[in-house]
């Protein structure tokens, strides 16, 4: 309602400008002075220009406090913060350039309007000025990029060897999830091995790291400690995008890819601050890859340590759940199976 009562406003000073101009044009020819090369129009105009400015940038302030009710928290992993220090730093650079120059661009058609007293200035050319505008904003790019790829570089250097491995798998139109076991080993997969049952295409062939393996229907995650990403995708282009933790990664069919981070702040903690009881961590996807993508989320859990390592042994390995199909492989460490399965 009230962005409908601002739009009414807008379109009625619009229009009482446009009758205000339509006056003076004719009040011009009632005083015979439509002859003139400049008429009361050329400063209408102008005057304009510098009313727009304040206008707009008075509607840019208001709303972007308005939008900063639906801001994200401040993040909740480690490299987030840098992230978004950067971030706040870039706009605000940006935005002081964006307003240095529209005060130029919208108060130079007032002071510099036309009349007829007064003759232009030829100036053809300033190296000086013309140097300053090119090298200042060179030198304050080159800063932003660097400080950008020196973060960027961080983020994506090789994950700690004691980080928790987790794989997660895009398809239209959901996510899969797996934990790789007592081992933390994630098997290898092969596409080849994918079919109704078997959706992550887990060789167990090729790699007894798989016999372990579990996939639960949601992801968690420890406060404190790295967390790898090991991501992929089934069919088409999706990407991963866990906004919290200022976490976002392609997952490309035939490139795997890599994203690790370490979470900083638990689900409850979160919900303690946002004073939201029904707030949940989400991964989701930035990618529009069908008519179901908008299904492409999954609720992520960050818990204490103790409290995951202890959801983390209670899960049940995936060829536990489903052991008619391994028994189906006819695979030859038959042993190993029993003594997993606890059969004699």
């Amino acid at each position: 309602m009230t962005g409908l009562l601002l739009l009414t406003g807008g379109i009625l000073v619009i229009a009482v400008f446009a009758l205000v101009y339509r006056i003076l044009s004719l009040v011009n020819i009632a005083k015979g002075n439509q002859g003139k090369r400049v008429g009361t129009s050329n400063a209408v105009n102008s005057f304009l220009f510098i009313l727009f400015f304040f206008v707009g940038f008075g509607l840019i302030f208001w709303y972007s406090g308005k939008a900063s009710e639906n801001f994200l928290p401040e993040a909740a992993s480690e490299h987030g913060k840098l992230t978004d220090k950067l971030f706040w730093i870039t706009t605000a650079i940006t935005f002081v350039v964006f307003f240095l120059t529209h005060i130029v661009l919208f108060f130079s058609p007032y002071f510099f309007r036309y009349r007829e007293s007064r003759t232009a200035y030829w100036w053809p050319d300033n190296t000086k000025l013309e140097v300053a505008w090119t090298v200042v904003p060179a030198i304050v790019l080159t800063v932003l990029v660097l400080t950008g790829w020196w973060a960027w570089r961080d983020i994506t250097a090789p994950a700690p060897d004691d980080s928790l491995q987790v794989e997660i798998v895009g398809k239209q139109f959901n996510w899969m999830t797996r934990y790789g076991g007592k081992d933390g080993k994630i098997g290898k997969y092969d596409y080849r091995k994918i079919d109704a049952t078997n959706q992550l295409g887990m060789d167990f062939a090729a790699d007894k790291s798989n016999f372990d393996d579990f996939t639960p229907r949601e992801i968690h995650l420890p406060k404190g400690k790295s967390v790898l990403l090991k991501i992929r995708a089934r069919d088409v282009l999706h990407s991963v995008f866990m906004p919290h933790f200022r976490v976002k990664m392609d997952a490309v069919p035939g490139m795997p890819t890599n994203f690790w981070f370490t979470p900083t702040k638990t689900t409850e903690e979160m919900r303690k601050e946002l004073n939201d009881p029904n707030f949940n961590y989400e991964l989701a996807c930035t990618e529009i890859c069908g008519q179901g993508h908008f299904a492409m989320r999954m609720v992520i859990v960050v818990s204490e340590p103790e409290e995951f390592e202890k959801w983390y042994a209670s899960q049940e390995p995936w060829a536990k759940q489903n052991a008619d199909y391994i028994a189906s492989l006819n695979l030859e460490n038959s042993k190993e199976l029993a003594s997993l399965f606890n059969q004699k």
